[in-house]
């Protein structure tokens, strides 16, 4: 399928064996695109096409090579499917939380509307499935912790109906993140091996990579909001204090004094720069980010741990460099 070219995020300049691979699964998601009005079609491509870090059927096409049974257009299919899968999520989520850009573009139901948003994310999820039906007779063990999208969306809800709740734990933020981040790298990992016919223990500790990962990842993702910038995060900083979403290093802050903070998030929707500011400097005074940091280090240790009982191969170079990398915040 390789010709034509897409814009591939730049990080992966320095793989360019995974960059071309890549390349084909956005074309193959593009080539499934039907949709009659054109411009909700090209719309989708253009979501398609937008510059994401495409992390997730990255892990699944490396992971493909664990397996003895290797096919290239198999692999492509199943990493398409589960980019279909995780677009879906960003759109429905974009919709919940009314977030206005995504990778610097604006969000589909701010320029169509909620209903349109809802249908395209849909659209996408169903996109997952037509894309893996053509290679159904020769994937007979993905339902192993394969496509297991209802705990992604369990995730998803628990995350929802615990917005401004200012007696969020710790335990429950994991099970959130876990439920909507860390699951998706886990299916990643694992039906990537699966579909090279991967032994199920091998497989599992592509799972468990994979759930490492993710944990670490998201945990990464929240302390960003905190320190980056909106350029650099594609959505504004603070923003999940905004939306009522309580991560690590806040959690960490209300256990130390949630004298001060309370009152300020108690707000919510009313909540000021100059809030978001004293919200900001507590953090700080009690180490916040430093604590969600070491847990990060935490997962990814257990990440590389489970990486290396994989079996050997060229792959597993690339797979080992690009989760030091991903998980230090270096690309």
């Amino acid at each position: 399928m390789s010709g034509k070219k897409t814009d591939i995020h730049q990080m992966w300049d320095a793989y360019p064996a995974l960059k071309e691979e890549l390349n084909d699964v956005l074309l193959l998601i593009e080539s499934y695109i039907r949709v009659r009005d054109s411009a909700i079609a090209n719309r989708i491509k253009k979501m398609v096409h937008s510059g994401g870090k495409l992390l997730r059927p990255a892990y699944s096409l490396l992971c493909s090579h664990i397996g003895p049974d290797q096919d290239p257009d198999r692999s492509k299919a199943v990493a398409a499917a589960l980019e279909c899968l995780h677009m879906a999520s960003l759109v429905h989520d974009d919709v919940i939380d009314k977030a206005d850009i995504r990778h610097g573009q604006i969000t589909i139901h701010e320029e169509y509307g909620n209903k349109v948003a809802i249908y395209t994310g849909d659209y996408l999820l169903s996109l997952a499935f037509s894309i893996l039906s053509r290679y159904a007779n020769s994937l007979p063990r993905i339902h192993f912790r394969g496509f297991q999208a209802d705990k992604i969306l369990a995730g998803e809800l628990e995350q929802l109906h615990g917005r401004y709740q200012e007696s969020v734990s710790i335990k429950r933020y994991l099970s959130q993140i876990s439920g909507k981040t860390a699951q998706l790298f886990a299916m990643s990992c694992c039906t990537g091996a699966m579909a090279s016919h991967a032994e199920q223990q091998i497989a599992a500790h592509a799972w468990r990579m994979g759930r490492y990962i993710g944990m670490a990842f998201q945990i990464i993702d929240d302390i960003l909001d905190y320190r980056g910038t909106s350029h650099v995060l594609g959505k504004p900083v603070m923003n999940d204090i905004r939306q009522g979403v309580y991560t690590l290093p806040l959690i960490y802050a209300l256990k130390a004094d949630a004298q001060t903070l309370r009152p300020l998030l108690r707000k919510r929707e009313s909540i000021t720069e100059e809030d978001l500011n004293i919200i900001l400097e507590c953090i700080r005074r009690h180490d916040g980010v430093e604590k969600a940091t070491r847990l990060a280090d935490g997962y990814t240790k257990k990440a590389i741990y489970e990486l290396k009982q994989l079996p050997s191969g060229s792959y597993k170079e690339t797979l080992e460099q690009l989760t030091k990398a991903l998980l230090e915040r270096k690309m």
